[in-house]
């Protein structure tokens, strides 16, 4: 528990037992704490030398208030981090002065293999210190999204992430209950017809940008450093992501076929569902896949709320549906 603090475990042994036992010998702690005379000693002394512990004269110990010792160890520590907090940003910038004029091998890593681009995936997001701004596309041959898990950890310290996804992965099984994941965990995700390529961007610092697979049969990467390429896929991003389209979407509530019952007032929560993803461009039974329902179920409800809105094609029903707010998922 106190190893945060830099003691070991036989200290920490040791002055949970001289708390409850003052003026107590080597002897006695030795027994109390089951450790060898000699672990104790040892332990003893860095105590004493933290000022966890006093000596008096006659060789006994005794633990000094777990408030004031520990609470002024806490304090070090966390004036330590914060001047290690300063130093990081004063690295980062001699780093990026002495990159300016480098080579281009120093702005450039080739990654090869699975595993390495995973690791160098991982590693981006968790370099990220305010957002983290992504194209994902299908395949996904390093890490589904159900795999990453340096994203929940980056969103609780708050970095922010962006994402915009080809149409064709809203296809890939199981994709749209992790959109609603990300999605209830504050992700904004947005929908292209078609991206030019895989790609992640922490802050502007990083990014990694999978290639196509080399002459060995393993996959590759780059990642690049800050530099005008870096800026280049930075306005790329931004470019892109102002004319996607968003996607909006809530738990699917379970509907299945016998259930499935359409409103006379208005369309459901599934039949919004049902819109928003043909609307993204899925096919029907991409859209049906994805809901877990049957294609005719999926029709039925589309008929209905054709002769809901008062069309006669799915084109209309589409401009019924973004002119009342069909489309979009409470």
């Amino acid at each position: 528990m106190l190893d945060v603090l830099g003691l070991d475990p036989d200290e920490e042994r040791v002055y949970r037992a001289l708390l409850g036992r003052p003026n107590s010998t080597a002897i006695l702690l030795a027994d109390l704490a089951d450790l060898s005379q000699a672990h104790v000693d040892k332990a003893l002394c860095r105590l004493v030398e933290w000022g966890l512990a006093t000596r008096a004269a006659d060789e006994r110990f005794t633990a000094a208030p777990p408030a004031m010792a520990l609470g002024a160890l806490i304090s070090q520590r966390r004036d330590g981090l914060r001047m290690a907090e300063y130093a990081l940003v004063t690295f980062a910038e001699e780093h990026r002065a002495a990159m300016t004029g480098n080579s281009i091998s120093d702005l450039i890593e080739v990654v090869t293999g699975v595993d390495a681009i995973r690791h160098r995936f991982l590693q981006v997001q968790q370099a990220a210190r305010t957002q983290v701004r992504s194209f994902i596309t299908a395949p996904f041959v390093a890490l589904p999204p159900d795999e990453n898990t340096a994203e929940p950890v980056a969103i609780g310290r708050g970095v922010h992430f962006r994402a915009v996804l080809d149409r064709a992965v809203l296809a890939e099984p199981g994709i749209v209950d992790d959109a609603i994941d990300s999605l209830g965990k504050g992700v904004q995700l947005r929908v292209a017809d078609e991206l030019p390529m895989k790609l992640v961007l922490a802050d502007a610092d990083l990014g990694l940008v999978p290639l196509a697979v080399t002459a060995a049969g393993e996959p590759g990467a780059v990642l690049l450093h800050r530099s005008g390429l870096l800026d280049a896929l930075d306005a790329l991003f931004e470019t892109v992501w102002r004319t996607a389209r968003p996607l909006e979407l809530s738990g699917t509530g379970g509907a299945t076929d016998p259930t499935v019952e359409v409103g006379t007032d208005g369309p459901t929560d599934l039949d919004r569902r049902i819109l928003v993803l043909l609307l993204a461009g899925l096919t029907d039974l991409s859209a049906a896949s994805q809901l877990g329902l049957s294609p005719r179920t999926l029709h039925r409800r589309l008929r209905h709320l054709m002769d809901l809105a008062g069309v006669r094609t799915r084109m209309q029903l589409g401009a019924h549906a973004v002119r009342n707010g069909w489309a979009e998922v409470p």
